[in-house]
């Protein structure tokens, strides 16, 4: 008797195991952002409401307060998203690889000849779907991101499925690109031309 041909298919999906960490990290930095940013607007707003009565040199030194503080937080946000963004594709590419390995283990198991990634097929039926099986394995294992595909690495590479050059598949969602959201703009500091007579300066949004 013939081999029986079996087929499943996997969307390589992101699970929630090993992002916790990343998550709270996102959340300590989108907080310290939050604070810099209403310093910088509660600088704004009293330069708009006091800054035409005060002394010259009191509203000077205000204005530089506001400049520096605004510039120190462009940095950080800039920082901080670069910093993001860096984190979340080096998460994303072990988990995807690790999904891989996950995917070999399941479809060993369960006696499937091939496995195809959801998105390159144009329909399958949903029978032969694996994509839960294989997260809801990964996620019990409770393995730090990238650990199944480095212990299987030195492994021979015959009958497993492509663990190497994986990536992410485009409609991947990606945890960082909103994670912190980008900065209002604060007005800048009133320029020479803008102050009113007598040495008085209003500030426009």
């Amino acid at each position: 008797m013939r081999n029986r041909l079996i087929i499943g298919v996997v969307l390589l999906a992101l699970t929630t195991a090993g992002t916790a960490d990343f998550r709270g990290r996102i959340e300590r930095l989108q907080s310290q952002l939050e604070g810099q940013q209403s310093e910088v607007e509660r600088l704004k707003d009293e330069l708009q409401k006091k800054g035409a009565l005060m002394q010259p040199d009191q509203r000077q030194n205000l204005e530089d307060e506001y400049t520096r503080k605004l510039r120190q937080f462009e940095d950080n946000y800039k920082n901080s998203r670069d910093e993001l963004q860096q984190k979340d594709s080096e998460i994303t590419g072990a988990i995807v690889r690790d999904l891989a390995t996950v995917v070999r283990q399941v479809s060993q198991k369960d006696g499937y000849t091939m496995v195809f990634e959801k998105g390159s097929l144009l329909w399958a039926i949903p029978s032969i779907d694996i994509t839960d099986e294989v997260v809801r394995a990964y996620d019990a294992m409770n393995v730090k991101p990238g650990s199944l595909s480095a212990e299987t690495a030195d492994e021979p590479s015959v009958g497993r499925f492509g663990t190497s050059g994986l990536r992410a598949p485009p409609s991947a969602p990606r945890r960082s690109e909103s994670a912190v959201p980008p900065p209002s703009e604060p007005a800048p500091p009133p320029s020479e031309s803008e102050r009113g007579g007598g040495g008085r300066s209003t500030i426009t949004k």
